[in-house]
């Protein structure tokens, strides 16, 4: 195993970070490794704002539901879905881009450019000895968000990642059974082996959650996750995007 499956494969979400900036060099090569990763079409689609202003990190700390580490880490980028410069590029060109920005497959576009740039980010940083963890409770109040940030239309901030050093480590947190994961050639639908393969994984994130907890807590996973979708969050999404003017069609 090469050094890179093996920083993949130690991937856990870190949340407790020394009071040390990143430097500017380690800011750098996080972003310029994110630029790295592969993008439909050459189309760039996404914008990365570093967050290092006190103040815009409490109130997005705040947004977030007052997650601590969204103010304490030593760097906070801010990933976002952007068709801006491509509305730029249109009046540039003297071409007519707005149906196609407007469309839902560009709007899919922009999030998965933006979702593999950041996972080349998160690489880069723990490869370099640093924490990271994905923040998405900035999407509890993107209005405020775009705000903080200045953000124009076409651009939509979709999620933080907090890096920095960090002062504990967690165990990796088990994932679904491979078999579950991967299907070849198509679609596994027995609901029989589903079901026994959901129910395997609930036995070992139960057993998980007790060991780390001194037995406070060993929920199941399919439990976790019927609760967490039975809750309705962030309902206002889809009138939050259309009213940026993006994915209109």
């Amino acid at each position: 195993m090469n050094k890179v499956i093996e920083t993949i494969q130690n991937h856990r979400s870190l949340r407790h970070f020394e009071d040390k900036p990143l430097t500017d060099e380690q800011i750098k090569t996080i972003v310029t490794c994110a630029q790295s990763a592969s993008t439909s079409s050459f189309i760039q689609a996404y914008s990365i704002i570093g967050v290092k202003d006190k103040e815009k990190k409490k109130k997005l700390a705040e947004i977030a539901g007052n997650q601590e580490y969204v103010e304490k880490n030593g760097h906070f980028f801010v990933f976002c879905a952007d068709l801006y410069r491509h509305t730029i590029i249109g009046e540039k060109e003297q071409i007519n881009v707005t149906p196609s920005i407007e469309s839902t497959e560009k709007f899919m576009v922009a999030l998965i450019d933006a979702s593999l740039a950041a996972q080349n980010a998160a690489i880069a940083a723990e490869s370099m000895g640093l924490g990271i963890c994905y923040i998405g409770g900035i999407r509890n109040n993107l209005d405020d968000v775009k705000k903080i940030l200045k953000t124009p239309d076409r651009v939509i901030p979709l999620f933080g990642l907090a890096v920095g050093v960090p002062t504990k480590k967690t165990e990796t947190k088990p994932r679904l059974p491979y078999e579950h994961v991967y299907h070849e050639d198509q679609y596994e639908q027995n609901k029989e082996i589903y079901v026994s393969q959901l129910q395997e994984y609930d036995q070992l994130i139960s057993s998980y959650y007790e060991e780390r907890t001194g037995g406070k807590r060993k929920d199941r996973w399919t439990e976790q996750m019927a609760l967490m979708l039975d809750r309705k969050s962030r309902m206002y999404m889809r009138e939050f995007v259309q009213k940026n003017k993006l994915d209109l069609h």
